[in-house]
């Protein structure tokens, strides 16, 4: 199987069922009180890394078997959606966010958790990774690229529903309270007048480094993937 289509689709199969299996089901409760919360995560983040090796590595070794044909414009599609990717990473990373591992207590403190990127989605760094996902199906029109990236951005985007759901049922009225000010989509709750954009809460040094990080994957994508991201 190695070196095949089939080896990608299992190892993104893997990923899949890893991830959703251990966090979004009872199994983790029953892993966390049996090993405690750190021995816990220690375990998760490996098996989590092993699946992603597993799934770069079955990638970079699949036939190529295309399913729909290249045209230049397609690259346009990453180059517009990537910044937009890269802020929602870089400022999900840097914000405080209830819905972020061992950050549950934000929904308890004095003051309003939803800042900042936090007013546009309440899962940012998912969405982020989602729409980079997404946007690198388009110009990959083959069958081991759909699976990859397919893969990731499910588990991005169902993830933050995933995510969500959890919180819900642990946090209860706090999680509702939290919830009706935000949305899991992208500026839904913007445009629906449950909450507003501000952008100083942004600020714009998480532009800067967003740009500054887009600029180095765009010089360097060629070297490190073989392949140039610019239209040609």
């Amino acid at each position: 199987m190695t070196g095949s289509i089939a080896h990608v689709a299992a190892a993104g199969l893997f990923l899949l069922i890893t991830h959703f299996g251990i966090s979004s089901t009872p199994l983790r409760g029953a892993l966390t009180s049996r090993l405690g919360e750190k021995p816990y995560l220690g375990l998760y983040s490996l098996i989590a890394a092993l699946s992603f090796w597993w799934l770069g590595a079955a990638y970079n070794n699949a036939p190529y078997e295309p399913l729909w044909s290249v045209a230049g414009w397609q690259a346009w599609v990453p180059l517009l959606v990537v910044p937009l990717s890269l802020l929602l990473l870089v400022a999900g990373f840097s914000t405080p966010n209830p819905t972020a591992v061992g950050q549950e207590a934000l929904l308890a403190g004095e003051g309003d958790p939803a800042r900042g990127i936090l007013r546009v989605t309440r899962n940012p760094f998912l969405w982020g990774v989602g729409l980079w996902a997404l946007a690198h199906l388009v110009p990959n029109g083959d069958l081991a690229s759909v699976i990859l990236f397919g893969t990731l951005a499910i588990l991005a985007l169902a993830g933050s529903a995933l995510i969500d759901a959890k919180l819900a049922r642990r946090l209860g009225p706090a999680w509702d309270r939290y919830a009706a000010r935000t949305s899991n989509i992208p500026f839904a709750a913007i445009l629906s007048g449950r909450q507003s954009f501000v952008w100083r809460e942004i600020g714009w040094w998480r532009v800067a480094l967003a740009l500054v990080l887009y600029a180095a994957f765009l010089h360097l994508h060629r070297w490190v993937f073989g392949v140039s991201p610019l239209p040609y």
